[in-house]
């Protein structure tokens, strides 16, 4: 069986059925649009002249919504680079194909549903970025595919994927279970890719930053914390450095995740939520966590960047107490816990400090090592990861990833014999530059996934200093945030649950049985916000206005001031029912008993 994807087809639409054809194939993909049925035909003909025809870049997969199953085509890519002699592409737009002609057999109230769910999934795809390949691994690091059997690799792309990285692996299961079909399964990947060509002393070579996404506990920032019951973690991403030069192929694996413990974060409209542990089994969701990962990856070094006082305090105390009390040996022998108060190290713009951490985690650098191949030849083995987090695992840390990254591609690059013995990277300023933004666009991909907008801190990443313009825009992506996570954020996290198949729609929603999507909150509750906005106004009327002040415009002030407090009071105090919260799994609501 062949792993390689077909590449590209040419779509063909009629009244009753699809057509895709590969180029230079002599078989069609066959779908009837009316009993659903797909079928690999050989090319007799059969494709009615009448049919409409273009040309599509892949199969994301089938979504089945209320008006019924619909086909979602690739229409537009974008080639990011060539990773190991394969091409690597970035889907830049979609198609929705209804296999149904028409809706009108759906009552209104269905119709809005449907096109809220439609509209929801072509949300997800339309954020920034998913990859895929027609001939390359994407969701294995290089160190994992060079030990794979010949017989592995020869199995379909679907079938041989890690499946924690393949974001439309829902979406295929109508193709898949018919093993004839592989070709035409292509997984996705969501993340961030970057392929480089780059030179150094005159000599050129391949820097590939790769960042996977996982699809187990993924969501958005506020609704998604911490751990499940099966060792899940939010916000988990493995980050991949590679170097192609000549015959050396070197890699570097970094992951992070949300803090394993049972704690969830909800938004209520106030800008910075208390993170609540809950009361739950940590300690088996916890050792379930750290035996996969130690499993997958070897050793682990957890750094945690949160800080030491206050709610964070209680979960760092937590996260420690369950490394150190542990009594299952594979986390005892190989589960370090580092913790680096980085806003207290770091006050006063002091970001040089981060030194601090680089220098205790040297010894951890240089016995976990990195992966490097010569000719086929293994001359190094990555026996372990960092795994770090800070709250959200975005911002702070980005920037001890990159410092670790920067470190190892030293090693890397001076063993290949691209930098001289007393050479360092920071100095080579045209790839110093590159390695800088790059590493910031990653960030800026990876936070926009999980919160909606670019990363804080990049500033430090992009220039290696940490600047007062930085943090204006470090406040104005905060505000952002606030509104998202509070105002946008339940449909986004319902998007994803919808994509990724936590939730399947049924054909009969809004007619034989409710369906979620239907608005419960009382609308009188928006006369709140309402409320604090039109008193604010007039607070400025109030100011603006006037050519001078009298005793009446001092009096309305007050009045408009008084009012405006205690919108604003009542407004919070129904924080909770004014959020926008998910509606399709329950699961993200539905939180054990809270406890401190």
């Amino acid at each position: 069986m062949s792993a390689d994807v077909v590449e590209e087809l040419v779509f063909h639409c009629t009244d009753d059925r699809f057509f895709l054809e590969p180029v230079n194939s002599k078989q069609l993909l066959v779908i009837d649009r009316v009993n659903r049925e797909i079928t690999l035909e050989d090319n007799g003909g059969q494709i009615p002249f009448s049919a409409s025809r273009r040309t599509v870049y892949g199969l994301v997969g089938v979504l089945h919504l209320i008006a019924g199953p619909y086909l979602i085509l690739i229409t537009r890519r974008s080639k990011v680079g060539t990773l190991n002699k394969q091409a690597v592409w970035r889907l830049e737009d979609t198609e929705f194909v209804p296999y149904a002609r028409t809706t009108t057999f759906l009552t209104p109230e269905q119709k809005i549903y449907n096109d809220k769910y439609l509209s929801m999934a072509q949300q997800v795809l339309a954020t920034p970025y998913f990859y895929f390949s027609y001939t390359y691994d994407l969701t294995h690091s290089l160190q994992r595919l060079y030990y794979t059997a010949e017989d592995f690799l020869q199995m379909a792309l679907h079938e041989r994927a890690d499946v924690r990285f393949v974001w439309n692996q829902h979406l295929l299961r109508d193709l898949s279970v018919q093993p004839e079909m592989s070709a035409f399964c292509l997984p996705l990947v969501h993340g961030f890719i970057s392929i480089r060509q780059c030179t150094i002393n005159g000599e050129w070579f391949t820097w590939t930053l790769l960042s996977r996404r996982s699809v187990y506990r993924a969501g958005t920032r506020m609704w998604t914390r911490g751990i499940d019951q099966e060792g899940a973690v939010a916000n988990f991403v493995e980050t991949e450095q590679i170097v192609e030069y000549r015959d050396f192929r070197s890699s570097l694996v970094q992951t992070r995740g949300s803090i394993p413990l049972h704690w969830t974060q909800e938004p209520n409209l106030f800008y910075k939520p208390a993170p609540t542990i809950t009361n739950a089994n940590h300690e088996e969701a916890f050792t379930r966590h750290f035996e996969s990962q130690v499993l997958c990856y070897g050793k682990q070094v957890a750094i945690n960047l949160i800080d030491q006082k206050g709610k964070e305090g209680k979960l760092h105390e937590n996260y420690k107490h369950l490394i150190d009390t542990s009594n299952r040996q594979m986390v005892k022998d190989n589960v370090r816990y580092e913790y680096f108060d980085f806003h207290h190290e770091c006050r006063k713009l002091r970001w040089d400090r981060l030194s601090i951490l680089m220098e205790r985690l040297a010894p951890d650098r240089e016995s976990m090592g990195y992966f490097l191949i010569r000719d086929g030849v293994v001359l190094l083995e990555q026996e372990g990861v960092f795994r770090t987090n800070c709250i959200d695992c975005l911002d702070r840390t980005n920037v001890v990833q990159s410092m670790l990254a920067r470190t190892q591609l030293q090693a890397a690059l001076t063993r290949m014999g691209i930098l001289g013995e007393k050479q360092q990277v920071e100095d080579q300023y045209s790839f110093e530059h590159l390695f800088r933004n790059v590493w910031a666009d990653n960030a800026d991909a990876i936070s926009t996934q999980y919160s909606g907008t670019g990363a804080l801190k990049t500033d430090f990443t992009r220039t290696g200093k940490r600047t007062r313009l930085g943090l204006l825009k470090d406040g104005w992506n905060s505000g952002i945030r606030y509104v998202k996570n509070n105002f946008f954020d339940g449909d986004r996290q319902d998007a994803i649950d919808l994509f990724l198949g936590k939730y399947q729609v049924e054909s009969g929603e809004g007619a034989t049985r409710p369906c979620p999507m239907k608005e419960t909150r009382d609308p009188r509750l928006l006369l709140l916000p309402a409320a604090v906005f039109f008193s604010l106004l007039m607070v400025f009327a109030c100011v603006m206005l006037p050519s001078e002040y009298t005793s009446f415009t001092l009096l309305s002030l007050l009045f408009w001031t008084a009012m405006m407090v205690v919108a604003t009071v009542s407004t919070l105090a129904q924080g909770r029912q004014l959020v926008n919260s998910p509606r399709l799994a329950i699961t993200h609501l539905s939180a054990p008993p809270r406890v401190g």
